[in-house]
């Protein structure tokens, strides 16, 4: 256990004491101090607090943060479909339902799980609940994701992810009926004020560029390629619902129980990158999962 004690500047001033701490220690997150104050780990003014307790100058905190806990991450044989490997890099095709690293509460059948029944090494950057991983698509998205199997290949990646030099390229269903053939929505991303398990576009947040171009159209629905230039949580999802167009089937973000189809309908289809030790470029792809595909066909059918 690790002791802390923080003295309440001007600056963090008139918070709830979870914000005020999350402020102070960028590494903890609000969740973490909420459930701390409950546990009595954190003081103010040697005594217990609420959550919702607001802060003053010199007020003196502590904190007893615990002890992390040691999760163990079994390796899984979950029959990856591993596109690309090297001694550096990988490249997996994840499915649709598969969620990428695990979280408390959540330990297994993660691609992370079967990463390490497939490979021992990993890059050991993101900690232990996240070997090898650069960047994520979410659950209910499919498609090609790239892993670093060491610490150089995984600095290599996240630089390049940080220059906007990765190239990533999605499919996806939306509603509506775009009239144009292709755009480019710039729009700050951040959390939802309104929930905190959402993004939205809000003036803080994070910039977030997507370019997208028209592939069909289904009259109430447009299928469209997306490419990423920033990659922000949910950015296409986020990004299509504010130009009005959200993703088909998407629970969080779009009209509910429109179409028959368990979650957004996205792929993630085409990946490229400089590879971390030889620099030269690389690129993937994956045709859309059959599931779509057939839920194209069907709309195809349907419009003649």
């Amino acid at each position: 256990m690790e002791q802390h004690e923080i003295q309440i500047t001007e600056q963090l001033e008139g918070n709830r004491i979870d914000k005020a701490l999350s402020l102070y220690n960028p590494d903890w997150s609000r969740t973490q101090i909420q459930q701390w104050v409950k546990d009595g780990a954190v003081l103010v003014n040697d005594m217990t607090v609420k959550p919702n307790m607001k802060v003053k100058q010199g007020d003196v905190v502590t904190v007893t943060e615990p002890e992390p806990e040691e999760l163990d991450i079994v390796s899984e044989d979950l029959n990856l479909e591993i596109v690309y490997e090297d001694s550096d890099v990988l490249v997996v095709n994840k499915p649709r339902g598969m969620v990428v690293h695990p979280a408390p509460g959540h330990l297994s059948g993660t691609l992370v799980n079967g990463l390490m029944h497939h490979c021992t090494d990993l890059s050991g950057i993101n900690g232990v609940l996240r070997p090898g991983i650069v960047h994520r698509i979410d659950k209910d998205t499919s498609g090609l994701l790239m892993v670093a199997k060491n610490d150089k290949a995984h600095v290599s990646l996240v630089n390049q992810l940080v220059a906007k030099t990765v190239t990533r390229v999605y499919t996806a269903l939306v509603h509506g009926h775009i009239p144009h053939d292709n755009g480019t929505i710039d729009a700050p991303i951040g959390r939802d004020p309104r929930d905190r398990q959402s993004m939205t576009v809000v003036d803080h947040g994070k910039h977030a560029v997507t370019h997208f171009k028209v592939l069909e159209r289904f009259g109430d629905f447009t299928l469209v390629e997306c490419r990423l230039e920033t990659g922000r949580t949910h950015q296409i999802r986020v990004h299509m619902k504010y130009i009005g167009y959200p993703l088909a089937g998407d629970p969080k973000y779009g009209p509910k129980k429109t179409i028959n189809f368990d979650g957004q309908v996205l792929h993630a289809g085409i990946i490229g990158f400089d590879h971390p030790s030889t620099g030269e470029y690389m690129e993937f792809s994956k045709p859309l999962p059959e599931d779509f595909q057939q839920l194209l066909e069907k709309m195809r059918e349907e419009k003649h």
